[in-house]
């Protein structure tokens, strides 16, 4: 179960202390603990937790990620708006969330200080690069005296460390300037932290060896570096004390796992569909954040079949892969909410051809640029309604970064099996937040081949055999799925109205009413899993529902809530179009239903439209995920009043 974090009301970790048998300094055990590394965007902070990361997923512990960075490529040193952070929540048991609020703030300058002390509960510790602390760099954030020394900082365990000194003073022996040796003063601190938790540090050097290949100087320096900070840990009188967080062995079923993001997780699902269906993968993109790495990652496979076509534009990306959909290929196109707005007639016209097409949608703060780097889930309506006429289009959205793997195999499954366009919303959070992940064996992934068509298909009454694009399967209702160039089944296909079966230009009333209910009945009939209700009792009076990266943070306020002897229930969506066929009954199983929403409620509007209940939305927009305390407090409040 998740345990609470240490903060302002009073919780504590769980430790137990001992004395290490290799040197004075005490040791103490935690069950969890959480870390948040804060520097200018150009001090490689995004770098420093995705090792320590990699290094706690090697060494077993269940976690949760969350990365914070600006929009801008290179934002002025320094500065508030050019903070860089990343949070990691790391245990001995399962957990869900990347955390509240950290244990330890590392802080390389004055602004990751500032931007950050706020979320730091007293008593927590604060690992501060002292170097940086000049008049200049604090009057950027405005302070007027340094922190360090006019006693704001005297609730927290300060450990002031020049970390760029040290850094340049263990580079000594190499060539390098002192500006140039300052830049791995983001690995000093990594070892420095990968010696207070006992992480391990082979992967860390070969990695660096790795990624520094072609410049074998500057790989060494990063090595020594990051060796001089553990160093600095184990000899220096100011860190007393180390931590151990055994690994989660209870946590998992058996397997093998590593650690994957929320786009890695995608990209791998959708090769995976791709090889299960025997189809060729083809990516119709343009990079756009926070989607983009999905198009580098597929851009890696093409040993697998996967074509990467990065265009000219949104609308470009769309049409080369609604064409290779057309040509016989799992296609794909992926995106963020501005690229929706520029692709939707694509995709109207992929509801037409009735054609599978992938869209994914990594959502983001909007409207319009908004929040290029921050979360939201406010794309739902977009992806629902965001067409002219009655376009109707599949929608799947997986909770977790795992879960994307999973969810890609779904909307594949669902886009092939109906002929359908298919959206797939993940967002920010889930795209870059990252967490274990058990490598499924072959046989558990779905067979998601399908069969093209390759003879006509119906008799004319002179008895001649014609292949009509549009006769539908009865059961699914998708029409037949020919490859350009196969003999007989010439065909055309185009964004007007088509009659009926023959797939003629129809502007028939009658016709394009029948079309438009059955492209509608089709959508309706895709058959997805019934919703599960966590109600262990059976007597909740209160259902939290949730969608997509709220399943985290929604969670684990449960369990709080549960522990502090409350009942309560809690369901959560992956498929939002259609929904699943029980979720009426269980929405009017229960007194009260809270929908919380990174949107203004989105989710909530459409369940009081489908299904006549008083869903009640709890919803923010600032670019964050949930806490739990939060939700906690919200559901808490709901059971009591209810």
């Amino acid at each position: 179960m998740e345990r609470e974090p240490a903060g302002p009301r009073g919780r504590s970790l769980h430790v137990t202390s001992q004395v290490s048998h290799d040197s004075a300094k005490e040791v103490r055990r935690l069950d969890r603990v959480v870390i948040r590394f804060a520097g200018d965007s150009g001090d490689g902070m995004q770098l420093t937790g995705d090792r320590f990361t990699s290094e706690t997923a090697s060494f077993g512990n269940d976690l949760s990620t969350l990365p914070n960075f600006p929009a801008e490529i290179r934002a002025p040193a320094g500065t508030l708006p050019g903070v860089s952070s990343f949070q990691l929540h790391f245990a001995d048991h399962d957990i869900l969330t990347p955390g509240d609020a950290p244990n330890v703030l590392v802080a390389m300058n004055p602004a990751a200080l500032k931007a950050n002390l706020a979320d730091l509960p007293r008593g927590a510790e604060l690992i501060v690069n002292t170097d940086e602390f000049t008049k200049r760099a604090m009057a950027k954030v405005g302070y007027a005296v340094s922190p360090l020394e006019d006693g704001s900082l005297d609730g927290y365990s300060v450990h002031p460390v020049p970390l760029t000194t040290l850094t340049v003073e263990a580079l000594k022996g190499f060539d390098l300037g002192r500006k140039e040796a300052g830049r791995s003063k983001n690995m000093f601190a990594l070892g420095l932290l990968s010696w207070m938790y006992h992480r391990p540090t082979e992967g860390t050097e070969r990695f660096l060896r790795k990624k520094f290949a072609k410049k074998p100087q500057i790989a060494e320096a990063n090595v020594a570096a990051f060796r001089a900070g553990w160093n600095f840990g184990e000899t220096t009188e100011d860190f007393a004390v180390s931590y151990e967080v055994a690994p989660a062995a209870q946590a998992f079923p058996s397997g093998t796992y590593r650690n994957i993001s929320g786009n890695l997780a995608l990209s791998y699902g959708l090769v995976a569909a791709s090889q299960q269906a025997d189809l060729p993968l083809f990516l119709g993109s343009y990079p756009i954040t926070p989607a983009s790495d999905i198009l580098h990652e597929l851009s890696k496979h093409k040993n697998f079949g996967v074509r990467t076509f990065q265009a000219e534009d949104e609308i470009a990306g769309i049409g080369a892969a609604l064409g290779a959909a057309f040509g016989g290929a799992l296609a794909v196109t992926t995106t963020s909410g501005p690229g929706v707005a520029l692709k939707s007639e694509t995709i109207g016209l992929a509801v037409s051809l009735e054609l599978p097409l992938l869209i994914v949608d990594v959502q983001r703060g909007g409207p319009s640029t908004g929040l290029p780097t921050k979360t939201e889930q406010a794309d739902l309506l977009q992806a629902m309604y965001g067409r002219n006429g009655e376009a109707p289009v599949p929608i799947v959205a997986p909770a977790t970064p795992a879960e994307c793997f999973t969810a890609a195999l779904d909307a594949a499954r669902i886009a092939l099996t109906y002929r359908t366009p298919v959206f797939l919303l993940s967002d920010g959070y889930l795209a870059n937040g990252s967490e274990p992940w058990r490598i499924p064996e072959m046989d558990e992934l779905p067979d998601l081949r399908t069969q093209f068509a390759t003879t006509t298909n119906h008799t004319l009454g002179d008895g001649t055999e014609v292949f009509w694009p549009y006769k539908r399967d009865p059961h699914t209702l998708a029409r037949p799925w020919a490859v350009p160039g196969t003999p007989g089944l010439e065909h055309r296909v185009g964004g007007i109205e088509k009659q009926d079966g023959t797939g003629n230009i129809s502007y028939d009333p009658a016709n394009h009413e029948l079309m438009v209910r059955t492209r509608q009945a089709k959508v309706d009939g895709v058959q997805v899993p019934d919703l599960t209700v966590d109600d262990p009792s059976g007597e909740a009076k209160v259902l939290v529902l949730g969608w997509g990266s709220t399943y985290g943070p929604i969670t684990a306020a449960v369990r709080r809530v549960r522990r502090g002897g409350d009942v309560i229930a809690q369901a959560h969506l992956r498929h939002l179009n259609p929904f699943p066929a029980n979720l009426g009954t269980i929405l009017r199983g229960y007194d009260k239903v809270i929908v919380p929403e990174m949107n203004l409620g989105q989710l909530t509007l459409l369940l009081r439209a489908v299904y006549l209940v008083d869903a009640q939305p709890y919803t923010q927009v600032r670019g964050l995920p949930f806490k739990a305390e939060q939700l906690h407090d919200v559901l808490k409040e709901a059971i009591d009043h209810g």
